[in-house]
């Protein structure tokens, strides 16, 4: 199972559950092989160019649907060259801000950007990421102007978020939940299309900026062509996967719902995806080679 992403990241985490988990079940042996670099197209190349016999996976993230349009020069088509197995699941990220930051809300937030055009510095890990482009559709949403600031993964970008020197980050729920609840970053909203139950009593972006909901999403893929007993087989066992109650409270712990579901349903979910983050990158004036 390819994972585009370094070991340890909260991906690579839920990609090791479901190969230890498929293991046991499938009686063979899956093995987690991190390729990180190009905002996770290493290892999608690599699962695109691998033959189509079932023993070769890909375990990829809402990153995939972005760098459709991100990257100009890609030696596949994701949703032509890999073919969907299951949705795994999705997590909020969460609007956050230093308690500098004069505001409480979603709505004193856009008001205070709109009186600061230019001067909200918003941290990401990496061009191209869901907190990256949570903000850009944020920027577009809302109409204001917040710099974007990228870094080298979420831990330095939500250090000098806690220093002071960003203003705001749409972190992932499992990076800064523990700096919410010891009130070192004050929480504005999530970015989910319904509250969190981590932290229910947070609003969700969408209830004031009607429409925005974005996801960090994550599922497994193999390369096109591979045999559609071998798919719906491992899309069984991963669903099931999904429904057992220890996986599920892992999952929660992360701050993750699961969702079972189909290939068919999952393609047209990555379809409908790459449609959404093509307007936001077109808009942002967004480009990587």
């Amino acid at each position: 199972m390819l994972v585009g992403f370094p070991a340890g990241a909260t991906g690579d985490v839920f990609a090791r559950l479901m190969g230890q988990w498929l293991s046991e079940r499938l009686g063979q042996p899956f093995i987690v092989e991190n390729r990180p670099g190009a905002g996770s197209n290493i290892a999608t190349e690599a699962a695109v160019r691998a033959p189509p016999d079932g023993h070769t996976l890909l375990y990829f993230t809402t990153a995939s649907a972005v760098n459709a349009t991100l990257y100009q020069k890609l030696n596949f088509d994701f949703l032509r060259d890999i073919a969907p197995i299951a949705r795994i699941g999705h997590q909020p990220d969460v609007m956050v801000v230093n308690p500098s930051v004069p505001v409480r809300t979603v709505p004193e937030f856009i008001a205070y950007a709109k009186a600061n055009p230019g001067k909200i510095n918003m941290a990401s890990s990496g061009i191209g990421n869901t907190p990256h482009m949570a903000g850009e559709l944020f920027n577009m949403m809302a109409g204001v102007n917040m710099v974007h600031v990228p870094y080298r993964g979420e831990a330095p970008a939500l250090t000098d978020l806690l220093g002071g020197g960003m203003q705001v980050m749409f972190s992932t729920m499992p990076s800064s939940i523990e700096h919410i609840r010891a009130g070192k970053l004050r929480p504005l909203a999530v970015t989910t299309a319904s509250r969190s139950g981590t932290l229910p009593d947070l609003p969700t972006v969408g209830e004031f900026v009607p429409g925005y909901e974005v996801s960090g999403w994550q599922g497994i893929g193999a390369p096109n062509k591979t045999p559609g007993e071998i798919i719906d087989k491992l899309n069984a066992e991963i669903n099931a996967a999904l429904t057992d109650p220890k996986i599920k409270a892992r999952f929660a712990d992360l701050g993750n719902t699961v969702l079972p579901g189909s290939p068919a349903d999952f393609g047209k979910f990555i379809a409908g995806e790459t449609q959404k983050w093509a307007k936001v990158v077109k808009f942002a004036g967004l480009r990587q080679e």
